[in-house]
């Protein structure tokens, strides 16, 4: 299991990395007008998609390897500490109202646990033995998918996730922004994306943290599309927890179908408000009953159930 290094190794470790790399020509960046810091810092943020751009092949075989294990009733689970572990929670927190997951089928863990969303746990990144407890606790099993996330490539907590789902058997992404990394060496799928030095020396919730963001946002969004939580591109897996999204909800139907509102209105009453449900009925003109059997029968899937 991958342990901390001692701080002279530490600091050799940083000093190689892309990422903590000096920038002497940003120096003086401080003395700067505001707009003009503004003007540089949105010229580093425009190189970021690029960066992600020549990872799409690696990223795209994640997910349908994701995808794949997620159908069978697999769990997607993200391991970072500090930016990278908050934009894993971020990710999976984002799930359940976007695409009506559980709260345990998209899961996100930081090293340290949720104090460490809004403060650092000192020793917490530098535990592999605790990322390999936090999966314990999970009950992991080798339906499920690991995605350690770590800006360096180096942290011990997203390594050591990695090193553990690997050996139970898990499907295993390591994502980090420092090519030759020892997490994507340990695990299946490496996922590299080098966006070079900060603004801020080390600073790594900047462009790193833009590409991870982007990344992430990749995985989950196009495995429920593989898991057909969409319908083209509409969000027919919503759930409508507030105003905002029982409008929400209303429009989608309306989008998908073409119905009128009283129709719209009428179907996801009957549907007890599933946005899938409500358009299967209208488009198939069957009962609530029929529609939630037909879905059933085709593992969720709007399209498919459409041509049973």
């Amino acid at each position: 299991m991958t342990s901390a290094p001692g701080p002279t190794e530490l600091r050799a470790q940083l000093e190689n990395l892309t990422t903590e790399a000096f920038r002497p020509e940003l120096a003086g960046i401080d003395l700067l007008p505001t707009a003009e810091i503004a003007r540089i810092m949105n010229g580093e943020d425009r190189t970021v998609p690029d960066a992600v751009a020549a990872r799409l092949t690696e990223i795209a075989a994640a997910i349908d390897a994701i995808a794949e294990r997620t159908a069978r009733g697999g769990r997607l689970v993200y391991a970072g500490a500090g930016t990278a572990g908050r934009l894993g929670v971020l990710d999976a927190s984002e799930c359940p109202p976007t695409f009506n997951t559980g709260p345990d089928e998209v899961i996100g863990l930081i090293a340290g646990g949720p104090p460490a969303m809004v403060e650092a746990v000192e020793g917490a990144e530098d535990s592999g033995e605790l990322a390999a407890a936090d999966l314990e606790g999970l009950g992991l099993t080798a339906l499920d998918s690991v995605v350690g996330v770590s800006a360096s490539g180096r942290t011990p907590y997203a390594i050591g996730a990695v090193e553990h789902a690997r050996a139970a058997g898990a499907l295993t992404v390591g994502l980090s922004c420092n090519a030759g990394s020892a997490l994507a060496a340990a695990a299946e799928h490496g996922i590299e994306v080098v966006v070079g030095p900060e603004l801020l020396t080390g600073s790594t919730r900047l462009k790193a943290g833009t590409a991870q963001k982007l990344v992430l946002n990749m995985i989950s969004t196009i495995t429920m599309i593989r898991l057909g939580k969409t319908y083209g591109n509409l969000m027919v897996d919503v759930r409508a927890s507030n105003e905002k999204l029982r409008a929400r909800s209303r429009r989608i139907v309306s989008l998908a179908t073409g119905a009128p509102d009283a129709a719209v209105d009428s179907s996801l009453k009957a549907a007890d408000g599933e946005v899938k449900t409500a358009i299967l009925m209208l488009l198939a003109d069957v009962d609530a009953a029929t529609a939630a059997g037909l879905l059933k029968r085709a593992g969720g899937h709007l399209r498919e159930a459409l041509r049973l």
